[in-house]
């Protein structure tokens, strides 16, 4: 039986997200504007070394400009695009203005070897074959590679939409989940889980609905059995993630906020001079001097009575365990489904 290349990449969790591949159109208009900003590059250092070498007036100074010219139009050519992929981790100008990034297929930024075959093959993609070799191959490609994505093992995927301005996301704690948020114990959490939950969640409103409650599944069962959390029977992997994510927030902005009040500790109080006593008021009690007598102590008839003792704590809901414990229970439990769609002993199953 055949199978189908899946887009997207796995992380070091083994839960695979996907990404959207940039289209041919954002492309193009990222490359129109990488070559103007070559050739306004270029054409600038043609002059300024046309009139330097005219200047000194060297022997031989026709063939000397056309070695520059060649040397400039090179340097250009791939010294642009490599140099920008590999320090800019797989951005150019162009790029960075539509919102594309070039990365590996497996979702790692690019390196020279990577960004030196894209721009070696950008001969035959753009130069001989004017741009017609790079948009068929892109066209006829299930993930819009072009024939230098083709040989590098590269793809060009979006990062967020053109013009669009970064917005900082906050998660909450969903609607009466706050209970069940308190229980989750996130010291455990690497800065890693925390980035590809926030990934998910962002992304999750854009997912097929299927691809959306598998993908949630992995990654809850993953996390919560990696941190040793116990989550109650039926609960959904998005309510975990998210109550994850805003704890993970809390605690990250508790930790500033006591740096920061570690940093600049509060002035002492400056000392308060007593008052001066009205006239005919009883005396202040200086320091050392015997204190009043105290008043007679209250009849325990008279006391109110004492505050009835809470109600003991109803006993906690019927924990269940993640996926991937091997006991006989829980094989048994993964084994049958109820009606409902939720499984006993993880997380509920996606509809």
């Amino acid at each position: 039986m055949p199978t189908v290349e899946r887009r997207g990449v796995v992380t070091p969790e083994a839960v695979r997200l996907d990404f959207e591949e940039a289209t041919v159109g954002t492309r193009a208009v990222a490359i129109l504007i990488d070559w103007a900003i070559q050739a306004i590059v270029l054409v600038t250092l043609i002059f300024a070394a046309t009139f330097l070498l005219g200047a000194v007036g060297q022997v031989g100074g026709t063939a000397a400009v056309v070695v520059v010219l060649l040397l400039l139009t090179f340097g250009i050519t791939f010294g642009y695009p490599i140099g920008f992929e590999v320090a800019w981790r797989g951005r150019t100008p162009g790029k960075a203005a539509m919102g594309l990034r070039v990365v590996t297929v497996e979702g790692a930024p690019v390196g020279f070897r990577h960004a030196a075959i894209r721009a070696a093959l950008g001969l035959v993609d753009f130069a001989l074959t004017s741009g017609f070799a790079a948009v068929i191959t892109a066209l006829v490609s299930q993930r819009s590679q072009r024939l230098g994505d083709h040989v590098a093992g590269t793809v060009v995927v979006r990062e967020r939409v053109a013009g669009g301005a970064a917005e900082a996301v906050a998660f909450t704690v969903p609607a009466g989940a706050e209970a069940y948020a308190a229980t989750i114990d996130v010291s455990g959490v690497r800065e890693d889980d925390y980035r590809t939950v926030r990934e998910f969640l962002m992304r999750a409103d854009g997912l097929p609905p299927e691809r959306r409650a598998a993908l949630a599944e992995r990654l809850a069962t993953s996390l919560a059995g990696r941190l040793a959390h116990q989550p109650p029977q039926g609960t959904h992997p998005e309510t975990f993630l998210r109550c994850l994510a805003a704890r993970y927030q809390a605690r990250g902005n508790a930790a500033n906020g006591a740096v920061a009040s570690a940093a600049s500790p509060a002035p002492a109080p400056a000392p308060v001079a007593p008052a001066p006593a009205a006239p005919g008021s009883a005396p202040v009690a200086s320091p050392g001097a015997p204190a009043p007598p105290a008043s007679p102590p209250v009849a325990p008839e008279s006391l109110p009575p004492p505050p009835s003792s809470p109600p003991p704590p109803s006993s906690p809901p019927a924990q269940w365990r993640p996926s991937g414990q091997d006991d006989a229970e829980g094989d048994r439990a993964d084994e049958h489904t109820t009606s409902t769609g939720r499984r006993p002993g993880g997380f509920t199953a996606p509809s």
